[in-house]
């Protein structure tokens, strides 16, 4: 039976788990991280992101959109394709080899960081004890001793009790990214971040889509002229978002699934070929800690945590996924940042308020800090400025024009206190927004800031002199 002693042990290796353990090597420590995941009988670094989550979703994503563009945007460049086609196996395949690429890399980066990797199921059991597990048998196989221990075992998909995964017909977000065939009609539970990417990708190789989605209002996390903006967008689209529905019952059959759910009371029936639901994740903590170990969960499953993301138990941190905050990748690696240098040097930092969030679809969606009603809801007024993709000739000359970026700013100092973008590469342009807030930047900051023409960033600049009604490229 194995028995070591480190400086710091991980349990997890995901975005959180995987980047704490390197800049733990990188600061002098001694560190150990353990990790369960198993892909093809073989060890796969990365999580849920890398293996299952946001890598081979965004592989997917942009494959179909490249086939898309072939379909629609091609002949308008003038280039002419005749019978495109889509192989989904030799899509599917190409999602496979980036996956193992990058989960290797991850190895990599361990051999080369001096981060040693155990293959097992770590589980904390008091004082600076870690247990080694096998998996399927729970039977103990080892255990090692840390002076300082960080959980980062993330999350997991919600199954819904009415729609039980059966992983072939009814099935979760990871088994949507692995259909060897397009579904003729796909059924989705949930129109969140998840439900959305994945009706995007099937949508567009030619799937008709239904997303069933229990609240009444889209997007409500978003900015209320974002959302609005993307329902539209998404309906042209034809992906047909049903809010306000619950789903009483979902039943495979050889002939696909049987969908009972009620709209407003009304009792409606639907059959699809497959049936994707992802209403949202809860925190993975299952086995990964002994009762008498001190780790405490909140009321939500979450692991409990202070500001410093240090647990009830002192030489105990808890990061990513499995405690609050957004289930987002980035926030899991910069805690786990944040925590190293901690345990290292006392002193760690990560601005909550600045995280940028991205929707993957066509356009993109992102944002980071306070939406519109947020800010008039705390301060009662604010100011915002917008400038649509159409009235860029970048975009333009892309022919990709739908959407647009706003920025809210406090009314009294004019510190930007939100942004919101749709449009082409949103994900890469919400960054000048973040780094803005990062300085306490206001909305004259940007508009002050020279933008390369012609570049989708001057979107930001004219939705910046807007607040202040001073647009060049559009009226104000």
């Amino acid at each position: 039976m194995r028995s070591s002693s480190y400086d710091v042990s991980v349990i997890g290796a995901g975005p959180a788990g995987y980047v704490a353990a390197i800049r733990c090597a990188q600061l002098g420590l001694k560190t150990v991280c353990i990790d369960r995941w198993t892909s093809n009988g073989r060890p796969a670094l990365g999580g849920t992101c890398l293996n299952v989550g946001c890598i081979p979703s965004k592989a997917l994503l942009d494959s179909t959109e490249k086939y898309h563009e072939v379909l629609t945007t091609y002949k308008r460049h003038g280039i002419i394709v005749k019978d495109v086609s889509m192989n989904v196996k030799t899509m599917i395949k190409r999602k496979n080899r980036i996956v193992t690429s990058l989960t290797r890399g991850i190895a990599s980066l361990f051999k080369g960081n001096k981060v040693e990797s155990i293959h097992a199921h770590g589980r904390y059991a008091g004082g600076n004890v870690v247990e080694l597990l096998d998996w399927n048998t729970s039977q103990k196989t080892g255990e090692i001793k840390a002076d300082h221990i960080i959980l980062a075992s993330g999350s997991t998909p919600i199954e819904l009790r009415s729609a039980p995964f059966d992983d072939d017909r009814i099935v979760d977000s990871a088994g949507a990214l692995e259909f060897d065939s397009v579904p003729k009609k796909l059924g989705i539970v949930g129109a969140g971040v998840i439900g959305l990417e994945l009706g995007s990708v099937w949508n567009r190789l030619g799937s008709e889509v239904i997303i069933l989605e229990a609240l009444d209002e889209f997007l409500p996390t978003a900015d209320h002229d974002v959302a609005a903006e993307a329902a539209k967008i998404f309906k042209r689209q034809k992906l047909n978002v049903l809010l306000g529905t619950r789903v009483e019952s979902a039943r495979a059959q050889d002939s696909g699934v049987n969908i009972n759910y009620t709209v407003k009371g009304n009792q409606q029936q639907l059959t699809v070929d497959r049936l994707i639901v992802c209403i949202g994740r809860r925190p993975f903590t299952d086995n990964l800690f002994t009762q008498s170990s001190g780790i405490q969960l909140d009321e939500r499953g979450f692991i409990q945590v202070d500001q410093n993301c240090r647990t009830s138990v002192s030489n105990v941190f808890a990061v990513g996924d499995s405690v609050r905050g957004p289930m987002l990748a980035h926030k899991g690696s910069e805690e786990g940042v944040a925590v190293a240098e901690r345990i290292a040097t006392g002193v760690g930092h990560i601005n909550y308020a600045t995280i940028p969030w991205a929707i993957y679809t066509s356009p993109e969606i992102a944002w980071v800090g306070e939406t519109e009603n947020e800010v008039v809801a705390a301060a009662g007024k604010c100011r915002t400025g917008s400038f649509p993709f159409i009235a860029t000739g970048r975009a333009k000359a892309m022919e990709d024009t739908a959407g647009f970026v706003k920025i809210v700013a406090d009314a009294d100092t004019d510190r930007i206190r939100g942004v919101h973008i749709i449009g082409p590469h949103a994900s890469e342009l919400i960054a000048e927004a973040v780094v803005a807030m990062e300085y306490h930047a206001s909305s004259e900051d940007l508009a002050r800031t020279i933008h390369a023409h012609p570049t989708l960033s001057e979107a930001v600049h004219e939705a910046a002199l807007s607040v202040d009604a001073r647009g060049i490229h559009r009226l104000n």
